[in-house]
């Protein structure tokens, strides 16, 4: 089986970031490459990977906010008891090069009331959702830790935290460990922004005195931030070789034995 992995910390840490670089660095390495947008208040994440347009998101396949509770008892693609990435159709998926992107839903105006519809779908998503061994998922978690409450992280098999050079970043990532634990899910830290060695080791520091280990560094790239400020594709500059380390790691500890 593949392995669906969650991208989660504070917001501004830069998840987006991490999750765009991971996936291309998949899709890089010949995997074929599940992006789950299950953020819904991040409206350009389609671009960082290079799409042109955003697919339609799922909630629309199970009748909007209002029709939700309805739509998923009743025979369509989302009451399968069972939902690979192949079966999803045109708009509600969009590709490129063994590089897939669906978006569960976003909000669009004031006073649309509650986000939980789309918590509920994006777990019961995650949960039919089948990957073979060649296939990894990563899923642009909304910032906080919320969506641990809604029960979405119960069908993933590994937790990145981003941490950023920041207080309130460091604490919230010690929460999430503590839920992550509680639903006995491995949770690696990854940090982002690192501007110099001293600040890694400071940030390292403060994180095992959380019992939190660290497998990766994505360092302050100009390239990717700039990328990102013009919305185009994500450059593959120093960052991206840093995610591809991480990546790496993943695959080494949650597919071995390769094949």
């Amino acid at each position: 089986m593949g392995i669906k992995v969650s991208i989660c910390g504070k917001g501004g840490s830069g998840k987006s970031t991490l999750v765009s670089i991971l996936a291309i660095a998949a899709q890089g390495r010949g995997l074929k490459t599940l992006v789950i947008d299950s953020d819904e208040s991040n409206a350009g994440l389609y671009r960082m990977l290079g799409f042109p347009e955003p697919p339609t998101p799922l909630m629309a396949l199970v009748g909007g906010r209002d029709g939700i509770k309805e739509k998923m008892n009743q025979p369509s693609l989302l009451s399968e008891s069972e939902l690979t990435p192949g079966q999803i159709p045109y708009p509600y998926i969009v590709e490129k090069n063994g590089l897939r992107l669906v978006s569960i839903g976003k909000i669009h105006q004031a006073l649309e009331g509650c986000a939980c519809p789309m918590g509920v779908l994006s777990r019961e998503f995650l949960k039919k959702l089948r990957l073979q061994k060649n296939e990894i998922a990563v899923v642009d978690m909304e910032a906080g830790i919320e969506h641990f409450g809604r029960g979405i992280d119960i069908n993933i098999d590994a937790v990145l935290v981003v941490v950023e050079p920041s207080f309130e970043s460091i604490t919230l990532a010690e929460k999430i460990k503590d839920l992550a634990s509680g639903l006995n899910k491995d949770l690696w830290a990854v940090l982002n922004k690192i501007s110099s060695e001293s600040l890694i080791s400071e940030i390292k520091k403060e994180l095992k005195k959380r019992e939190m280990e660290t497998i990766g560094v994505i360092s302050y790239d100009a390239s990717v931030f700039l990328s990102g400020l013009k919305g185009d594709t994500l450059s593959q500059g120093r960052a991206s070789r840093e995610a591809g380390e991480i990546l790496d790691f993943l695959l080494k500890t949650k597919l071995q034995p390769m094949e």
